[in-house]
Formats: structure tokens, C-alpha cells, sequence
């Protein structure tokens, strides 16, 4: 990423000319440092053809998040990471639920491929964890985070409507990893906010995953300039 700390719009929209718009408004947005490209778009237009349109309007990185990637068997790995890697994408939003084999095999091949790993396991959601009453168990990022960074990854995912998930994995990240980065989507409708979710993410970079509270306002390039700066404030 081109700053410490930074904004990544979500590319949630499901028309190509709309989400090429939202980048032409963005993309020289300083703080606005990748996008995030989804499967509204790519199931449409195919990844290779979506990746091609967006290279169209920015050079900025392109992180592909399969919604999600990684609980999946391990042998799909290799196979998933080089099909993205054709397509022209720079990173992958992986969620390898699937247990140690598949963090070891889906950030290990990533990483083969020229690809970023960007590692979560946990979503934004009251209802996601054993504790609010969903399925997965409360500790799992630390276990899936503790593996991936054995596998060498550098950059994770915290949901970023809880400040203390987030104070959690950035005081706990810098203690196994150099430089840790951490993506943070739930700000605006989901309930987080910047100022207080960057503030307890001292010793991470930062980035803020931003969809409908950007691509959805009246003035989406207002929007942009708004987060970011409050974003590069902490750089």
C-alpha cells in the first residue's frame, strides 16, 4: 500500500460502468490506497474480463475477495491462486476456515503465485462467533492468524464494529509479525468508525474496507476524501 494507514473502497456494485465511475471519482483520492473486487461484478463479467475493465481507469492494487476464499478443500489452493493470478489481480482476501491444512495450502500458494495474502476468519456480524450465537468458535482468528503468519503472511482482516477485536489483534499481531497490516471492513452501516477503530490499531498499519458508505453517497469522491483523511490523520 502507498501510506501506513489508508482506505480501500469495496467494489459491492453490480454494474461494470457504475463501478468504473466510483473508481475514476477515487483512485487519485490520496489515502485511497486499493480496491476491493467482489462477486457482483466478477460473476457477471468473469474475473479476468472485470480485472481487465478496472485496469482501465487505475493502477492501484486490486484485492479479489471470493466471498470468501480458503473453506475450502486444501487441494483447491494451488488451483484457485493461479487462476488469480491470470486474471491480473494483485491480492486475495482469504477466509481458510477450512482448518491448518488449508491456511498452510491457500496462503502458501498465494504467496507461490506473486499474490498478497490478506487473512481473516471473522466477519462484522453479531451472530458470526459461538458467543453471539453463530457457528464459529470465539478464538478461531487467533488460530487462523498464528498458522498464516507461519505460512508468511503479513496482512489480515479484523472486523472493525468492535473495538475490542481490533485492540485485541493489534496488540497481539506486532508480537509474531514485523509490520503487520490490518484491513477493517463494518465502518459506516455496520457500526464502526475510523477515529475510534484506528485509534486502538496503534502498532498495525491500517486500512479501512469501505463499501456502501462510499459508492452509495450522493457525492461517492466527497466521501472518499472525507475517510481517508480521517485515516491518514493516524499515518
Amino acid at each position: 500500500m502507498a501510506t501506513t494507514h489508508g482506505v480501500v473502497p469495496a467494489l459491492d456494485i453490480e454494474s461494470m460502468d457504475a463501478a468504473k465511475s466510483l473508481i475514476e471519482a477515487t483512485t487519485n483520492v490520496e489515502g485511497v490506497v486499493a480496491y476491493k473486487l467482489g462477486l457482483t461484478l466478477t460473476l457477471s463479467a468473469g474475473l479476468k474480463a472485470a480485472v481487465a475493465d478496472l485496469r482501465e481507469v487505475t493502477d492501484l492494487p486490486i484485492l479479489y475477495d471470493h466471498q470468501k476464499a480458503g473453506p475450502d478443500v486444501p487441494d483447491m489452493a494451488g488451483k484457485f491462486a493461479a487462476v488469480c493470478k491470470d486474471a491480473g489481480v494483485d491480492g486475495l482476501i482469504l477466509f481458510p476456515l477450512a482448518g491448518p491444512r488449508a491456511v498452510d495450502r491457500f496462503v502458501g500458494e498465494a504467496i507461490n503465485n506473486g499474490l498478497l495474502p490478506v487473512v481473516g476468519g471473522d466477519l462484522p456480524l453479531e451472530d458470526y462467533n459461538a458467543r453471539g450465537g453463530g457457528y464459529v468458535v470465539n478464538n478461531s482468528l487467533d488460530k487462523i492468524f498464528d498458522r498464516a503468519i507461519d505460512a508468511g503472511a503479513t496482512h489480515f482482516i479484523v472486523p472493525g464494529n468492535n473495538a475490542k477485536k481490533v485492540r485485541h489483534h493489534a496488540k497481539r499481531l506486532p508480537e509474531r509479525v514485523s509490520n503487520p497490516s490490518i484491513f477493517i471492513p463494518g465502518i459506516g452501516p455496520l457500526g464502526g468508525n475510523i477515529h475510534d477503530t484506528f485509534k486502538v490499531a496503534k502498532g498495525c498499519n491500517a486500512y479501512a474496507v469501505i463499501g456502501r458508505a462510499i459508492y452509495g453517497a450522493k457525492d461517492p469522491a466527497e466521501a472518499a476524501r472525507s475517510f481517508a483523511g480521517d485515516a491518514l490523520k493516524f499515518a
